[in-house]
């Protein structure tokens, strides 16, 4: 560490012991002096640890005109580097990585390191396919905004922000998280099991010239993303446990209103019955090994008997994986045989 850092780290050590002597925790470094990946014009990136409020007039900005650089020290809260913890991104290199130069209060240092093992345990679980699918919605929210514009000023910010999300997504999907800066984002990916170059794809996008272009190109890069982060997990045999019930409620919340739009000649309702439908058979099929039908590819918006029919088709077919789980449909005769059974059931 260069005698200008060290001056700088010495400075916010006194000043907390004259203006807020209990406020601060602990002081580390991360980033390029943590890494050894610096060069001439390398900042210094602290981690100023405070308890309270009071510790927040440790932080400051500034430029050293003999060097040229500029300095950006700001204080980081429990309540922050707890967030940290959770992995709900993959910049958490201050909470992991940090060097610790300067300890006011030793109890800082264990609980420090029960937010990293917080955070390593985490990115070794499944929990982490969660956090990564989170920011792959997020980047298609990105690039719907995308589509929204015609300004290739605003596609060009909106993709910047695709690529961040799927940066993220990438590296909490393995495990992962980003221990180098920016100029190093590559050969951190390059690191992942991927069966495909990121740098080409997302360099494709950079450097693409207009609206159309960005978006085929990140149209290219989305898929190629999403087709890499297939969750993991069996899916569970069909049986009473994961199934009862499901046919029940689709013939109940949608079958009718089939019938009945079909009738009135009511499009929307048609339509959107058989999205809200085939919604719930994508959901049950994500954790059971069922045979899912595809009742969109057979939406016809000029036949509403036939989109009934096809309803009807669906139900069928699914009373089939009832009948594979070893479950009978509750159809009763009229409502009294159903209160005589009713009031059988345990």
């Amino acid at each position: 560490m260069s005698d200008t850092h060290q001056k700088i780290i010495d400075a916010i050590v006194r000043k907390a012991e004259a203006v807020c002597p209990e406020s601060l925790a602990l002081i580390g470094v991360y980033g390029s002096f943590a890494t050894g990946d610096t060069y001439a014009k390398s900042d210094l990136d602290l981690l100023i640890l405070i308890h309270d409020e009071k510790g927040r007039v440790l932080a400051d900005g500034f430029v050293l005109d003999d060097t040229g650089i500029g300095y950006d020290i700001y204080c980081t809260t429990w309540e922050s580097l707890e967030a940290d913890a959770a992995c709900s991104h993959a910049h958490i290199a201050k909470l992991m990585d940090a060097l610790l130069v300067y300890v006011k209060d030793p109890g800082a240092v264990s609980r420090l390191e029960a937010l990293r093992e917080k955070a390593r345990e985490i990115l070794a679980s499944d929990a982490r396919f969660a956090k990564a699918q989170a920011h792959m919605t997020e980047a298609k929210r990105w690039f719907a905004e995308c589509f929204l514009t015609d300004s290739l000023s605003q596609i060009r910010l909106y993709s910047g922000a695709v690529v961040e999300e799927l940066f993220d997504a990438l590296m909490l999907f393995h495990g992962r998280y980003f221990r180098k800066g920016v100029k190093r984002t590559f050969a951190e990916l390059a690191e992942l099991p991927l069966s495909f170059d990121p740098e080409e794809l997302i360099m494709a996008v950079i450097r693409a010239g207009t609206v159309e272009e960005i978006r085929q190109v990140l149209t290219v890069l989305l898929k190629t993303v999403q087709a890499c982060l297939v969750m993991p997990g069996e899916r569970e045999e069909p049986s009473s446990e994961n199934l009862s019930g499901t046919y029940e409620e689709m013939f109940s919340n949608w079958r009718s209103k089939m019938e009945a739009a079909a009738e009135n000649g009511d499009l929307f309702s048609s339509f959107m019955n058989m999205v809200s439908a085939q919604f719930m058979l994508e959901d049950v099929a994500a954790s059971v090994r069922i045979r899912k039908p595809d009742m969109m590819a057979s939406f016809d918006p000029v036949d509403l008997p036939g989109n009934a029919a096809v309803y009807d088709d669906m139900l069928r077919q699914y009373r089939e994986e009832y009948r594979k789980a070893g479950i009978t449909p509750k159809h009763y005769a009229d409502v009294d045989a159903f209160l005589d059974a009713y009031g059988k059931e345990n």
